[in-house]
């Protein structure tokens, strides 16, 4: 990967803890920034991701799946009957 040199502004406080961590982490000020931003960005993939399946679930089962699921249910009934 090839490196672009950049600047950005973040306040005082924030740069401070940045360096602190990046000593105890042993790594220079530009690679904790690095993984701070690709740690953000894979976060925000996981969460458009999970928005994705959770609006795939979101809809109601149709006529035949709630028939299935009831089905496996009393199966899996059936099975465990007796083991608790």
């Amino acid at each position: 990967m090839r490196a672009i040199k950049t600047a950005i502004s973040i306040g005082k406080d924030l740069l401070e803890q940045a360096e602190k961590m990046a000593r105890s982490m042993k790594v220079s000020r530009s690679k904790l920034f690095v993984i701070a931003l690709q740690d953000f960005i894979e976060h925000q993939k996981n969460k458009e991701l999970l928005a994705q399946i959770n609006e795939a679930y979101a809809e109601e089962p149709g006529a035949s799946e709630q028939a299935l699921r009831r089905k496996s249910r009393r199966q899996h009934r059936r099975m465990v009957e007796g083991e608790w």
